[in-house]
C-alpha cells in the first residue's frame, strides 16, 4: 500500500505542561479508494502531538495524558495503594497508574477486550458488567480500593443524546461498583459525555463524597464531548 503524500505547513506549538510540542503540520492528500472521513482521521493522528508523545514515551494511547493531567490537577495517584481501572484496554491508564502509584500498589485492570500485560498490574479479560467481574475484582484487591478509575465509553453513534445515555449507563455501573469497594477517603474518576452526570446520580454522589468536580483535561480533543468527573473523599 502506498504511503500517503504529505506536505508540511505551520509552526511548532507547545501543548499543555508536558513539553509536548506540535511540529509542522502534516497534510494528507486524498487518495483513490480512501474515504474523506478516513483521510481526516489520518491527518488528525499525524498532527496530534499527544499521539507522537505517546509513541515516544511508550504509552499505548494518547489517553494516558488525560489521566496524567487529571492527576496533576487533583493529585489522587500519589497515595493510592489499591487501584481498579475499569475499561482498561489498550492499557494507557494502567501504565500511568503503575508508573505514578507506590511501588507496592495493587493494580487491577479489566476490559472485555484483550490487552497486553502491564508490569505491576493484574489484567482481567472480562465483561465488567458480568456478575462474576465484581466478585473477581473485589477478591484481587482484597475487598477495598483507594481509587476506582473508568475511561469507559459506549461506541458512538453520532447522535449526541443516544451517546450520552449509553455512556452514562456505564458511568452509573462504574459508580455502583466504586460505591461498594472504595475505602473511606477514596476517589472515583470517570469519563462522562456532554451533559455531564445526570442529576439523580450526581446528588447521590454528593452525599457520599467530600468534593465532586467536572474537568476537561487539555489532552481531551477540543471537539470531543467528553469530560471527566472526579469525586474525592469518599465518606464510606
Amino acid at each position: 500500500m502506498k504511503r500517503p503524500k504529505l506536505t508540511r505547513t505551520g509552526k511548532p506549538r507547545k501543548i499543555s505542561g508536558h513539553g509536548i510540542t506540535s511540529g509542522k503540520k502534516e497534510r494528507v492528500h486524498t487518495a483513490r479508494g480512501r474515504k474523506l472521513s478516513s483521510t481526516r482521521w489520518l491527518q488528525r493522528q499525524l498532527n496530534d502531538p499527544y499521539v507522537a508523545a505517546a509513541k515516544r514515551e511508550g504509552y499505548r494511547s494518547r489517553a494516558a495524558y488525560k489521566l496524567i493531567e487529571l492527576d496533576e490537577k487533583f493529585h489522587f495517584l500519589k497515595n493510592a495503594h489499591t487501584i481498579v481501572d475499569l475499561g482498561a484496554a489498550p492499557g494507557g491508564w494502567t501504565q500511568v497508574v503503575a508508573k505514578k502509584c507506590p511501588k507496592d500498589a495493587v493494580i487491577v485492570g479489566i476490559d472485555i477486550l484483550p490487552m497486553e500485560p502491564v508490569a505491576g498490574a493484574t489484567i482481567l479479560e472480562m465483561d465488567f458488567l458480568s456478575e462474576q467481574a465484581e466478585a473477581e475484582l473485589s477478591r484481587l484487591i482484597g475487598g477495598e480500593a483507594d481509587l476506582v478509575i473508568s475511561d469507559m465509553a459506549a461506541p458512538t453513534t453520532g447522535h449526541k443524546e443516544t451517546d450520552h445515555l449509553r455512556t452514562m449507563a456505564l458511568v452509573e455501573a462504574a459508580w455502583y461498583f466504586a460505591e461498594d469497594v472504595l475505602k473511606k477517603g477514596g476517589t472515583f474518576v470517570a469519563k462522562v459525555f456532554a451533559g455531564g452526570t445526570n442529576n439523580e446520580l450526581l446528588e447521590r454522589m454528593k452525599g457520599r463524597f467530600e468534593t465532586i468536580r467536572h474537568y476537561k483535561p487539555p489532552a481531551s480533543r477540543t471537539g470531543s464531548p467528553e469530560t471527566y468527573l472526579v469525586a474525592m473523599g469518599f465518606r464510606g
